[in-house]
């Protein structure tokens, strides 16, 4: 029998770095360890041994931290070795090559934690979260990541499979012994607790429009007419001189987007081609396009020239603007001909602000601020999020055990109700990746004295 490949990789960012550092995972670590230290003696686990880095044809390549972990005990299960040489990318890649000319295998993307997953190191749920970790771009992704990462998801669905598996267990024993003096369906009360579970895993279901938020950025678009101060506000916002300023009207063709973090939540701000009537064709084309992101806008910041008429906005977007996701930004604020306009969105809450001195700008950030946490606050004491194929598989789950409560309602056989439970089981188990049929088992048998 051939021995498992031993995989390695770069697990840092290529070009120049201090430190650099390259995995090994496999087999061969322990005894890879020993040649390239040039040892006789193993290496004590998780125990970093400075020392120099000799190469198959006895070249030192460099001076480098070594750190041996043993099988079971490191992330991927198996026995692994973890190389921190400095970060030249000439140094990096004739160790990488040395490595590979010892009979080293290059890791595929993910190889490293689909082997923790395969290893029983960690859930599909919790593999899952380790790419979000690294991608996510705000601190409320960092934080759900953490928490996927440490089991939440799985501990959830846990729950549910036990609260599932419990009423499965009374079905199937009254299938299986129906003989023996066992509680009736209804008198279990199966029936209630299919609608708990239901109610609890439609629930979770609904988090899932938090992950595109948290993971893409909550998307806010700055409209109102030409020349109110729209470009003025988003170089504001980031500190930079993303959008070109000019009196002009219809400056802005197209929408320009930069990014930025309030309140631990990243946010993608988008300026707009200015709304009013005419323009050439090409502002036109602009105006249009705004309309179309209106449609996928999760919060809008209205610029209103205070020192001019109160905009008249289209219907389209007018349509999607509400007082929970909508600012009114009353901006020229400091012109002597600038008035109040409360009758523009009244129900919105209004700010007034002066982007050329800065004046009201805090505001603004504490407005978007409220308008995130009173409508997008995390879900849950737990502030479990799934993502679209957790959704896709609870979905799945929901349906079995609605159709199992119909049945259960109609008084259809028991046997039709068990099947469609079990296919409640199997999917709760796509979102962790494992189905445990013994657990069925033990539920059963610690719930009811069979055989007595």
């Amino acid at each position: 029998m051939l021995e498992p490949d031993t995989i390695v990789a770069l697990s840092t960012p290529s070009g120049e770095s201090a430190v650099a550092l390259i995995r090994l995972s496999g087999p061969s670590c322990a005894r890879l360890s020993e040649q390239l230290m040039d040892r006789s003696e193993a290496l004590r686990p998780r125990y970093a041994y400075y020392a120099s880095y000799h190469a198959i044809d006895g070249e030192i390549l460099d001076d480098c931290l070594f750190t041996y972990f043993v099988a079971g005990k490191s992330y991927t299960g198996d026995a692994m070795l973890e190389i921190a040489p400095h970060g030249n990318p000439l140094i990096v890649q004739k160790i990488l090559t040395d490595l590979l000319a010892r009979g080293c295998r290059s890791a595929q993307p993910g190889e490293f934690t689909r082997q923790a997953f395969l290893n029983g190191k960690l859930d599909l749920s919790q593999a899952e979260a380790v790419a979000d970790l690294i991608h996510t771009r705000s601190e409320r992704g960092l934080e759900v990541a953490r928490r996927q990462l440490h089991g939440a998801v799985g501990r959830k669905i846990s729950l549910l499979t036990e609260q599932l598996l419990a009423v499965q267990a009374r079905l199937e024993a009254y299938i299986d012994f129906p003989e023996e003096d066992l509680p009736t369906e209804e008198e279990a009360g199966p029936a209630a607790d299919l609608v708990v579970l239901i109610h609890q895993i439609n629930e979770m279901v609904e988090t899932r429009r938090y992950s595109a938020l948290l993971h893409e950025g909550i998307r806010v678009l700055i409209v109102g007419k030409p020349n109110a101060g729209k470009s003025s506000l988003l170089n504001a916002l980031t500190g930079t001189d993303r959008s070109i300023v000019s009196d002009l009207p219809g400056t802005t063709r197209d929408y320009v987007s930069d990014r930025l973090e309030i309140n631990g939540w990243c946010l993608e701000i988008l300026d707009t081609a200015g709304l009013r009537e005419g323009g050439d064709d090409i502002e036109q084309i602009g105006m249009a396009r705004t309309l179309e992101l209106a449609e996928s806008a999760d919060l809008f910041l209205l610029v209103v020239d205070a020192a001019a008429p109160s905009p008249a906005l289209p219907e389209d977007l007018l349509s999607h603007m509400r007082a929970d996701n909508t600012l009114v930004l009353e901006n020229k604020s400091d012109l002597p001909a600038a008035v109040p306009h409360p009758a523009c969105l009244p129900d919105c809450p209004h700010i007034s602000t002066s982007f050329s001195d800065g004046s009201g700008l805090a505001d603004v950030r504490q407005g978007v601020g409220s308008l995130i946490e009173s409508g997008l606050s995390l879900p849950g004491a737990d502030g479990i999020v799934v993502n679209a194929r957790h959704a896709a598989a609870l979905e799945k789950a929901a349906a079995s055990l609605e159709t199992a409560r119909k049945r259960l309602s109609e008084g259809e056989y028991a046997e039709f109700v068990a099947a469609e439970l079990r296919e409640a089981v199997h999917s709760l188990g796509e979102v962790v990746g494992k189905i445990d049929n013994e657990r069925m088992l033990d539920s059963l048998f610690q719930q009811f004295c069979i055989g007595k």
